[in-house]
C-alpha cells in the first residue's frame, strides 16, 4: 500500500502513484502532464478535455482523446466555433467521446467565446496565473486540488463567458499544461 510517495514502475524507476495503473497513463506522465502547453488552440483542448473529465477518470478521457479530437475538428478554436445544432446532435450520438450534453454545450460556447479574443489572449490570460513560488510535492498528500490561483483564473474565465471551467478544473489544467510542477519531488519525470 502506497503512502502516496513515488512508488517504482516497471521499469524500476520512480513516478506519482496515480501513474502506474496502465500503460496509458505512464507514458502521459512521462512525455505530457507538467509539460508547459502554449497556444491558444492547444490550451482550449485541454480545457475542453479536463472539462469533460469532470466526474470522471482522466484514463476515461485519455483513451478516448483522438475520437474527441475527431469529433471536434482537432479542437481549433475556430472551426468549433461554427458548429451548429446538427454538430450537437452528431456530438450527442457519438460514442467515442462523453455524450453529455452540458459539457458538450459548454465546449461550442466556449470555442464561439474565444473566436471573438486576439490571438494568443488565452494563452496569456492562463499562463498569467502560472503561480511564482509553487511548493515541491512529496507525496501525493502535499497536491492540492485547488489553490489560490486556480480559483482566481477560474473567476477570470467564468467572467469572461466560458463554462465549465471551475477552480478543480482550472487547477488540473494547471497541472496538465505545466503552469505547476506537480510531480513528486523523487519522481523521474520532475524537471527543475
Amino acid at each position: 500500500m502506497s503512502d502516496g510517495a513515488a512508488l517504482a514502475g516497471p521499469d524500476g524507476a520512480l513516478r506519482c502513484p496515480w501513474a502506474l495503473s496502465t500503460p496509458d497513463y505512464i507514458t502521459y506522465h512521462d512525455e505530457e502532464w507538467g509539460r508547459p502547453v502554449h497556444g491558444d488552440d492547444a490550451l482550449y483542448e485541454r480545457l475542453s478535455l479536463e472539462a469533460f473529465q469532470s466526474g470522471l477518470s482522466w484514463i476515461t478521457i485519455l483513451r478516448r482523446r483522438e475520437t474527441f479530437r475527431a469529433a471536434f475538428a482537432g479542437f481549433e478554436i475556430a472551426k468549433v466555433a461554427m458548429f451548429d445544432e446538427a454538430d450537437r446532435d452528431r456530438l450527442l450520438a457519438d460514442p467515442g467521446i462523453i455524450r453529455n450534453g452540458a459539457k458538450i454545450d459548454a465546449t461550442m460556447n466556449n470555442a464561439r467565446v474565444l473566436a471573438e479574443w486576439t490571438p494568443g489572449e488565452l494563452d496569456a490570460l492562463i499562463w498569467s496565473y502560472a503561480p511564482s513560488g509553487h511548493v515541491v510535492p512529496k507525496t501525493l498528500a502535499d497536491v492540492p486540488a485547488v489553490t489560490p490561483e486556480s480559483t482566481a483564473l477560474s473567476k477570470a474565465l467564468k467572467k469572461r463567458g466560458l463554462r465549465f471551467v471551475g477552480p478543480t478544473t482550472a487547477y488540473a489544467l494547471m497541472q496538465a499544461c505545466g503552469l505547476v510542477n506537480d510531480h513528486l519531488k523523487t519522481c523521474v519525470a520532475r524537471t527543475p
